[in-house]
């Protein structure tokens, strides 16, 4: 694969990954090849020439290693082992070529905050309190009979599991079949970073980190994001592992700010390209409490949010730019209109988030503006996380109907929905029975309608990845919010060397007006039926975007 060769003011060095487009592919949704309902490994290979259509030039693969999938793989039995029903490790080693072919690197999902309950190391730590695997865990006494402290599980629940085998407690910050490793053993860290070689080995290009600020937890000090030893096992991660590769390394960071994301891309400190930050996705739901807490979109916040991180990373960090991934709602569900402005507010999302500075993700969908699947009762929802909170509530008093309206707006199944490949049933996903039920609307929303429609969202998305490869602006250009907008409007300069693009976008399904301050010399994309003049007052119609030369 080439590099290519974009330079950029500050004489940084160029990475393949700056100048990426990522793809997330959620496997048991994707394509199933065999009929049994479960997409799988052969299913993403029959894929490949879509996504190279498409113009992506990275894979993030959700978890395919073998697990009991108590939390949908996220619970992993045995790192170096394909998960039957997706297929073998000959299937994963002909996808990794074959996408290579197609100038398309695979990113493999690593989860190394905890195993599955069924991994060997943690079969033989509970054996016995002087098992040589013992330590590869976090093990505590009970406190006066009860757990050892107050942590708590982010699936509901006490973060202690009582095991009677021993008498004590494991820590497991996710579900109970998820304990958490312990990183202070220099074992456990060895055992990984060979593990990690192992893939790279096999010509993956890099890492998604998951939920990798867990790591330096301290549980009797109850610390258990960014604890003081993080950084320290990054950077000993880095030299062991993927440091000696040209890959990209992207974590899964719920509580970064601008600082700590400096920490963790800062290139000199030599830990990993960039990370996920959530803090825009935190918007809709009320302060202090958690994501099934509702409330509405604050679009100043967002305009605000967003721009911070476009502006505080400066040369000591790199964003991901994201809507949508396997944990979150449909973007055009949650924050747009799926009803009446579906491809329009979809087509505006993209725009105004591929114009930014930093890698975007795609996820599986997105680019045929999929929407959320909602659910009429808690016998309808998969998902873990939604059906635990659904049953710790309830039993708190909180009604079903509110209940309902929380896992439809944030349960993890609207985005784990099959992919709607046509219109014939099961939309295309699968012969047999498919693992979680199809949206209803695949008959009109589908990958097959899409690539008929010149005017579909899959073209916007094609023509915003084309754009990224032609135009180094995109890639290096500095970023300036337009502070002087209506609430709804969301307008950004992007500048580079001598040229100036201006990129507005109306956030609302009414109409808005922009002061157009700007002599317009081209346009670049727009999703507008109204070409663009040069009238010093702009009307947007409802979720236009568009992106001029100015």
């Amino acid at each position: 694969m080439e590099e290519t060769e974009v330079g950029n003011q500050n004489g940084q060095n160029q990475k393949w990954w700056q100048q990426a487009v990522v793809y997330q592919v959620y496997p048991r949704s994707f394509q199933d090849s065999n009929g049994d309902g479960i997409g799988d490994i052969q299913g993403i290979i029959s894929r490949l020439d879509y996504l190279k259509k498409l113009g992506i030039t990275a894979i993030w693969l959700s978890p395919v290693y073998q697990s009991p999938n108590d939390d949908n793989g996220y619970d992993i039995s045995d790192y170096q082992n394909i998960m039957h029903e997706f297929g073998t490790m000959a299937d994963m080693e002909e996808l990794i070529d074959k996408a290579k072919e197609a100038d398309i690197r695979i990113i493999m999902d690593l989860v190394v905050n905890h195993t599955s309950d069924e991994h060997k190391w943690f079969i033989e730590s509970r054996k016995t309190k002087d098992n040589p695997y013992r330590d590869y865990y976090i093990w505590r006494d009970p406190a006066a009979g009860k757990a050892p402290n107050e942590l708590r599980s982010i699936f509901s629940g006490s973060a202690w599991q009582l095991d009677e085998t021993t008498g004590q407690y494991y820590l497991h910050l996710f579900s109970k079949k998820q304990p958490d490793l312990n990183w202070e053993n220099s074992s456990v860290r060895q055992e990984v970073y060979s593990m990690m070689n192992f893939w790279l080995e096999k010509g993956i290009g890099g890492f998604r980190m998951d939920v990798i600020d867990l790591i330096g937890k301290q549980p009797d000090q109850e610390i258990t994001g960014n604890g003081p030893k993080l950084h320290e096992y990054l950077q000993e991660m880095n030299q062991a592992s993927f440091g000696k590769y040209d890959v990209m390394t992207v974590g899964e960071t719920w509580g970064a700010t601008p600082e700590i994301a400096k920490l963790y891309s800062d290139p000199n400190r030599q830990e990993l390209s960039m990370v996920f930050q959530f803090e825009h996705m935190g918007l809709d739901q009320q302060e202090g409490k958690d994501k099934w807490d509702l409330q509405p979109l604050d679009k100043k916040k967002l305009k605000e949010v967003l721009s911070k991180w476009q502006t505080a990373l400066g040369n000591q960090g790199w964003n991901s730019l994201f809507w949508n991934n396997h944990d979150l709602p449909r973007i055009i569900s949650r924050w747009g209109n799926d009803q009446n402005y579906r491809e329009k507010s979809g087509k505006m999302f993209a725009i105004l988030l591929h114009m930014m500075k930093g890698t975007p993700y795609i996820y599986q969908g997105e680019e045929i503006g999929m929407t959320n699947r909602p659910v009429a009762s808690i016998e309808e929802v998969q998902d873990i996380e939604s059906i635990n909170m659904y049953h710790e509530r309830l039993a708190a008093g909180y009604t079903k109907d509110e209940l309902l309206r929380s896992i439809n707006a944030k349960g993890r199944d609207n985005a784990r929905t099959p992919i709607q490949w046509n219109s014939s049933s099961n939309a295309g996903f699968t012969t047999g029975k498919p693992w979680l039920p199809v949206n209803e609307n695949y008959p009109s929303v589908n990958v097959e309608r899409a690539l008929e429609n010149p005017e579909s969202i899959f073209y916007t998305y094609q023509q915003l990845i084309q754009l990224r490869k032609e135009h180094a602006l995109i890639v290096w250009g500095d970023y300036a919010l337009i502070p002087d907008t209506a609430e709804e409007v969301f307008a950004y300069y992007r500048e580079y060397k001598g040229e100036k693009w201006l990129i507005v976008a109306n956030l609302s399904d009414t109409a808005q007006d922009f002061l157009l301050k700007d002599t317009v010399k081209e346009e670049i994309i727009s999703n507008r039926t109204a070409p663009i003049s040069n009238a010093k007052l702009l009307n947007l119609e409802p979720y236009d975007a568009l992106v001029v030369r100015v």
